[in-house]
């Protein structure tokens, strides 16, 4: 504790060195620990015409005016004081002498505020000075710490506590700095204004993990139960050092994806989003989720979170890759190309992941599958076997696309190997089968005589007919010319014309066929009439049995019916060759036109009736079997036929 009698002789000096007036020093603040003491240096100064007759003294609390009444903290005259300062005050300092220097103890936290100082010289020389001392009442010391508290930055946070009490010396200490790295405590002694404060100071570095770490600094008054303690948590500032974000993600296009970010910096950072380098969003937080609502694959990229603040700045990114099935893949239109040119068809398309490529051609695979977003098929000198639809087919694990492009070729006229001439019944028929691009143009020339056909020409039955890319055209001849057969057919279009001559074809193979029908013809009709046979002696044995059982039957017998059913036609082929006729006779069931029927030679106009009935009813008994033959002729027509016996 500084000694008052080193400092007030030496402020007296001071102040008589100054005009001599009513003026008066004390320091403007002062503080102190509750439940301690204070003392207030004060010294006064009067005007030297003033003869004083005795020197006393007042000190006042709040206010300096006696005409309200403010409580009395001391008086000189007398020991009546406010109830709130009885027995805690009294002056250590001597008026004559011009020393009004006041201690209060066991100061409590109501007694914190401004002290006034008033002289009384005796008769009316009573002056009460405008100049005060404000105390101030700590219940805990002071900790002062820099505003700014950066981190690896060497830091000194001070403990303060007021040494205003010579009665007693506080002790001091700090606490929980466990964690600190090196920390260093120094103690020091600070006067300012008259006034004595004791200071601990605690110099470390702090960190990142220092920030909001509690500091605390402890105050005893040995020999006393005194004790004051406070409590500091640290504000370490640093910049982002943590960023955290999303892995790296695959999500289906259309869906809903949570993109978040978290940073460990103080203060909190401005965290940007960014794709690629686009700026996405933008907020200020130790968190951000960005929100990506049916997500689309322009989104797909890097996407990177940047967090800064004051202090610094970092950064993490992660891609986000969309899955979608193959669009519609990007094909050639549709072309018309020569045939012997080349041509490039190209396919392209997105998908992901990668979508695989594969050209088909009418539905048949044509070409390797690759795995690419470009598909290039190259056909060189194509042929008119290549028309037709190309389709490219794009797939991935998530979906299919195609798309088609049409390729026609238009190319000369190629004779087909089916082009000939052919016996048949009723002449010589030609056929001229043709494949081409554009349509050809058909027709026949008979050169031995010098007769051309074609379209216009309806005296030879010229047809045609156009499937496709095949013409087939066709006349008939009624027979053959003596001078033998010379067909020659031609097929022209915009790019050629060729002349084919047309070979009568399967002239042997034809008259075999003639042959061995009419050998077939042959067994088959022998083998109708053994059966005839049979039927007809079948039932001649039935009758002969069943004309004896007549002869028992009354006069008028019941009539007995034996169903014959004949339901095949006879069919006559005719067949010219080389100018002699052939009849082949088939018995088969009737499925046409009666025109395709001729009667066969040789048989009566009566077997011809009986061939028409398909049922009859006979009696073989001698009685009635001439009546049932006349019956039978005269309606020959009828299905049944009744004959009695009588």
């Amino acid at each position: 504790m500084w000694s008052l009698e080193f400092i007030l002789p030496v402020l007296l000096v001071i102040l008589k060195g100054s005009l001599a007036q009513w003026t008066v020093w004390m320091p403007k603040d002062i503080s102190t620990m509750r439940n301690s003491c204070v003392v207030i240096p004060c010294t006064f100064m009067y005007p030297s015409s003033v003869r004083p007759y005795g020197v006393h003294g007042i000190w006042y609390f709040g206010q300096p005016y006696p005409e309200l009444y403010p409580p009395v903290v001391f008086k000189s005259r007398t020991e009546i004081v406010h109830e709130s300062f009885k027995g805690r005050t009294k002056l250590l300092g001597d008026l004559k002498l011009r020393n009004c220097t006041l201690q209060i103890s066991n100061i409590g936290m109501e007694h914190s505020g401004k002290y006034y100082f008033r002289a009384d010289l005796g008769s009316s020389n009573v002056y009460t000075y405008p100049d005060f001392s404000e105390v101030k009442v700590l219940d805990q010391p002071i900790i002062n710490v820099p505003e700014e508290v950066v981190s690896d930055s060497p830091l000194d946070v001070t403990c303060y506590v007021p040494d205003n009490c010579p009665d007693m010396t506080p002790e001091m200490k700090w606490f929980n700095i466990e964690g600190l790295e090196n920390p260093e405590i120094s103690s020091d002694y600070v006067e300012d204004s008259n006034t004595a404060v004791m200071a601990a100071v605690l110099s470390f570095t702090p960190s990142y993990f220092h920030n909001g770490k509690v500091l605390g600094c402890k105050v005893h008054y040995p020999n006393t139960s005194l004790s004051y303690e406070r409590l500091i948590s640290l504000d370490v500032k640093y910049a982002p050092r943590e960023v955290e974000v999303n892995q790296s993600l695959e999500v289906m296009e259309g869906s809903t994806v949570y993109l978040s970010c978290t940073v460990d910096s103080n203060p909190p950072p401005r965290i940007t989003w960014l794709q690629e380098d686009t700026l996405v969003w933008e907020e200020t937080g130790q968190n951000s989720t960005l929100v990506l609502m049916e997500i689309q694959p322009s989104q797909e990229g890097l996407y990177t979170c940047i967090a800064d603040n004051d202090y610094g700045s970092r950064n993490q990114s992660f891609y986000l890759a969309v899955k979608f099935p193959p669009r519609e893949p990007s094909v050639n239109s549709s072309l018309t190309v020569l045939e012997g040119s080349s041509v490039v068809l190209h396919c392209s398309t997105e998908g992901n992941p990668v979508p695989t490529l594969t050209w088909f051609k009418d539905g048949a695979l044509i070409s390797n599958i690759v795995a690419s977003d470009l598909s290039i098929l190259e056909i060189p000198n194509i042929s008119y076997e290549g028309d037709g639809e190309y389709r490219c087919l794009a797939e991935n694990e998530h979906g299919r696309a195609s798309s088609s492009v049409n390729i026609t070729v238009e190319y000369a006229p190629v004779f087909l190997p089916e082009s000939k001439c052919t016996l048949i019944r009723d002449g010589i028929q030609c056929e001229c089968i043709a494949s081409a691009n554009p349509e050809p143009a058909i027709q026949f020339h008979l050169p031995d005589l010098n007769i051309t056909i074609n379209e216009t020409e309806s005296q030879f039955n010229y047809y045609s007919h156009t499937d496709g890319y095949m013409t087939t055209s066709m006349i008939k001849l009624k027979e053959k010319p003596s001078s033998g057969l010379h067909v020659l057919c031609t097929i022209s279009n915009m790019y050629g014309t060729e002349t084919v001559k047309l070979e009568l074809q399967q002239e042997k193979k034809f008259i075999l066929a003639v042959v061995i029908g009419a050998i077939g013809g042959v067994v088959v009709i022998a083998f109708i009439i053994a059966a005839v046979r049979y039927i007809s002696h079948s039932n001649q044995k039935e009758n002969v049995t069943g004309s004896a059982s007549f002869s028992q039957q009354p006069e008028n017998p019941p009539m007995l019916y034996s169903s014959v059913k004949h339901n095949l036609r006879k069919k006559v082929i005719k067949t010219e060759l080389l100018g002699t006729k052939f009849n082949s006779i088939l018995e088969e069931p009737y499925m046409g036109d009666e025109s395709d029927y001729q009667n066969i030679g040789g048989l009566s106009e009566s077997d011809q009736r009986h061939d028409d009935v398909n049922y009859a009813s006979l009696d073989f008994s001698s009685s009635g079997r001439q009546a049932a033959e006349a019956s039978a002729q005269t309606d020959s027509g009828s299905d049944y036929t009744e004959i009695k016996t009588k």
